[in-house]
């Protein structure tokens, strides 16, 4: 099915996904008040993969992987939900929710330098400027040299910018390995591989730190893995069949935004004004970065 403007259905679908995923560093933030990082992490994967198993049973017969697809498709979940969600749910403890989703939001501009590489995509000078800005914007939001800024904070930002670049690093890997019509099969996969991952890295570093039954830290579990994960997922897949690619992505930045008033308004985070430059110049490079991908992508094929 060739890709068409944006109907009002996409749309309104496209605004509660985004929603979804602006919500999810909140329910994070109070999830962690119950559960380790990895156990919450890995809850949310489990939960995820369950309800995208559902999905794809109710829905049109989705196309079955063969045994390769299903390897491949699981050991991308180690970077692709096992490290990603691990080091962000690790880091949420010492980082405000809407600062943190700006951090990993700069998912974008490492897929664009990951694309070089991998997709034999060639950057222009305005990516790398793009690219320079973002970069430019967390230097500020880690408030270098600021009174109050200690080294957990500091590492706390290096292992957001490590999940964003480990999402980043599956992406560009699973469009190179997956047809448009196998992702939603192989993201059932990916999500099983990444929820087994983390379940043993638990197990491991926090095995006598087993969720409990804190109706909070459910209701935070299933919002991440079925409104979070199961529902924005399949919406993404569903959108990615309407809808250019590029343009779709251009939107990206409106997590992140989401992600800040919602902090704002719940949990009263209010950024330093230097912070907010700094988010201010990550958003502006995420969204030129993502604007240049739709100038550059030309129609599709």
């Amino acid at each position: 099915m060739a890709p068409t403007p944006w109907s009002a259905s996409s749309r309104t679908l496209f605004g509660f996904m985004v929603f979804a995923w602006g919500a999810n560093y909140l329910f994070v933030r109070v999830g962690l008040g119950y559960a380790t990082p990895l156990w919450l992490a890995a809850l949310r994967a489990g939960i995820g993969t369950l309800g995208i198993a559902v999905y794809l049973l109710v829905r049109n017969p989705p196309i079955h992987l063969d045994r390769r697809g299903r390897r491949d498709a699981l050991l991308l979940g180690v970077p692709n939900t096992a490290v990603f969600f691990g080091l962000w749910f690790v880091a949420a403890r010492a980082v405000p929710a809407g600062e943190a989703a700006v951090v990993v939001y700069t998912f974008p501009l490492w897929v664009s330098l990951l694309s070089s590489p991998v997709l034999h995509r060639r950057l222009t000078r305005f990516h790398w400027l793009a690219v320079g800005v973002g970069f430019g914007g967390v230097v500020l939001i880690s408030q270098p040299g600021a009174t109050g800024t200690t080294p957990r904070l500091l590492l706390a930002l290096v292992e957001l910018v490590a999940a964003a670049v480990s999402w980043a690093v599956a992406t560009v890997l699973f469009q190179r390995r997956f047809r448009a019509e196998e992702m939603p099969s192989a993201n059932a996969y990916q999500l099983l591989g990444g929820a087994a991952a983390l379940v043993a890295a638990a197990l491991i570093v926090d095995p006598t730190a087993l969720p409990g039954p804190a109706p909070t830290l459910w209701i935070s579990a299933l919002w991440l893995g079925l409104a979070g994960s199961a529902f924005g997922y399949a919406t993404w897949f569903f959108l990615l069949g309407r809808v250019e690619a590029a343009d779709l992505s251009a939107y990206a930045f409106c997590v992140p935004v989401t992600a800040l008033g919602l902090s704002a308004i719940f949990l009263g985070e209010r950024p330093s004004v230097l912070q907010a430059v700094g988010v201010a110049l990550v958003l502006t490079s995420i969204y030129l970065v993502a604007r240049s991908s739709v100038v550059d992508s030309g129609p599709a094929e």
